[in-house]
């Protein structure tokens, strides 16, 4: 199974389905599509390193708060993840070292401004030989 992330059809906001050959690798996967989807990844220069640790009632929820805590690294703080290291994960929680660079308008061009994850129509789980998500943003 691949790892990594495409974009699928959505009228309005942007739908990603991710790949990870595991579980751990999934939710690494989801975080650095997150930041490609914000600028590209080449130019962050990870300089900070800040323990990430989230909650939910299934994979699919612990996903979504995943991604909302990412998310608020950026619009909340103007960081933008870089690298991305588990410490634990199970099905309903997740802790990880994150790596991020502070923005800086001269060296990050911003590709989407990403408002928010959304529920619909989210998945995250095993699926055939590895395990998948797909996720909503809105835009």
């Amino acid at each position: 199974m691949k790892h990594g992330y495409r974009l699928l059809d959505h009228t309005a906001d942007l739908r990603l389905e991710i790949f990870g050959v595991d579980g751990g690798d999934l939710f690494v996967q989801a975080a650095l599509a997150l930041t490609d989807l914000i600028t590209d990844p080449r130019s962050v220069r990870p300089l900070d390193r800040r323990t990430i640790a989230v909650t939910g009632t299934d994979w699919a929820d612990l996903m979504v708060n995943w991604l909302r805590e990412l998310l608020y690294l950026w619009s909340g703080e103007e960081r933008l993840v870089g690298a991305v290291e588990l410490a634990a994960l199970e099905q309903t929680r997740l802790q990880a070292q994150v790596d991020v660079d502070r923005f800086d308008p001269r060296i990050h061009t911003i590709r989407n401004e990403i408002k928010a994850v959304t529920y619909h129509q989210i998945e995250a789980g095993p699926f055939q030989a590895g395990w998948r998500a797909r996720v909503v943003f809105d835009i």
